[in-house]
């Protein structure tokens, strides 16, 4: 993955809760339900057999608990209106996700060779092809092809973690087996495990918690609801912009006119230093983007910074610092970038490598 937001996501809170924004975890339903009896797995042949599945045709609902705290592109916040997304896949790489707000909906098309968003409130598409060369995705298509990425999480974070099976439990009403990942005692991060939910029957992904330390309750849940194994229409998978809607091609130079912090970074191409759970990602923004506006809050990046951001200052000179309990996100007053799921100190350290 190697578009600029895909980079981002991945690294803004760690590898693993920035993919937390491209997978779909939930609390498992039938919750408080005997767990079902299952024959024993080894944690190694768990995964790999994870790592080996193809995602099949599918349809099911997806609930969202975002406590990061944190503006993160790519990590999606909790649907304010308590609705559930929907999501949809023909088993060959198609999806679907529609996601409500409260009087609009979000829905995002990948149709094999691009990645459609539409956005009903203010009528407009976003189309993003994939990459030429690699064939692979952009960020929004990966919000629509939820077990693949969630697959993705697992194989990125093996080698830094521990990992085991926690027994089983049901989420959508299926039978799935725990598996665990907690970072080596070397790994410097914010969080203490990732929690995974693996279909004891399709081997693929159904919800995934991210724990941090110091709390019981999950920095984030996402996960399936409701889940249909089936094949699915191909109509769902085709897009056509309705009539009227202001269509354009996303591309990096684009202008910025966003509203907040998540805006302004989702414009800068971001690199990666590090790996696993201590991965941080870091970049430039741009002088002029540093002084853009955005056309609805009416502030620069420089002085929203100041409204949310902790001042601090060191080598990179003057800076915010913007804590959660997921992550932390270091922005300098000069546009050095650093975020993820690290303590602060790691963030000056990576801001050493940005150009």
């Amino acid at each position: 993955m190697n578009s600029r937001k895909t980079a981002l996501s991945f690294a803004a809170a760690g590898t693993a809760a920035g993919v937390v924004g491209l997978v779909l975890l939930a609390t498992p339903a039938g919750a408080g339900e005997a767990p079902p009896a299952l024959p024993p797995v080894s944690a190694e042949s768990l995964v790999q057999s994870v790592l080996n599945t193809e995602i099949p045709a599918f349809a099911g609902s997806v609930e969202v608990q975002n406590h990061l705290g944190l503006p993160i592109p790519g990590i999606p916040a909790s649907p304010s209106n308590g609705k559930a997304a929907e999501v949809w896949a023909d088993g060959s790489g198609k999806a679907r996700l529609a996601v409500p707000g409260r009087q609009s909906e979000m829905t995002i098309v990948d149709d094999g060779s691009t990645v459609w968003v539409w956005n009903s409130e203010d009528r407009t598409v976003t189309k993003v092809p994939h990459q030429e060369n690699a064939g692979q995705k952009p960020l929004e298509g990966m919000f629509a092809d939820p077990a693949k990425a969630a697959a993705q999480l697992v194989t990125a974070m093996q080698q830094d973690s521990t990992v085991t099976v926690d027994g089983t439990a049901r989420v959508a009403d299926r039978p799935v087996y725990q598996l665990v990942l907690t970072p080596k005692p070397t790994e410097k991060t914010l969080l203490r495990e990732i929690r995974v939910s693996i279909d004891s029957e399709l081997r693929i992904p159904m919800s995934v918690e991210v724990l941090a330390n110091g709390q019981a309750d999950p920095a984030v849940k996402i996960g399936f609801t409701d889940f249909t194994h089936a094949t699915q229409d191909p109509k769902l998978f085709a897009f056509t912009p309705p009539a009227g809607a202001s269509v354009s091609e996303e591309k990096v130079q684009d202008e910025v006119h966003g509203q907040n912090l998540e805006d302004w970074l989702g414009k800068v191409d971001m690199k990666t230093v590090g790996r696993g759970w201590d991965i941080v990602a870091t970049g430039k923004i741009p002088a002029e983007l540093m002084n853009t506006t955005g056309e609805r809050s009416g502030q620069d990046l420089t002085a929203l910074l100041g409204t949310f951001g902790k001042e601090v200052h060191g080598d990179f000179g003057t800076g915010y610092v913007i804590s959660a309990s997921v992550g932390t996100a270091l922005i300098t007053q000069d546009g050095q970038v650093a975020v993820g799921a690290v303590p602060q100190q790691v963030l000056v350290e990576a801001l050493k490598t940005v150009k």
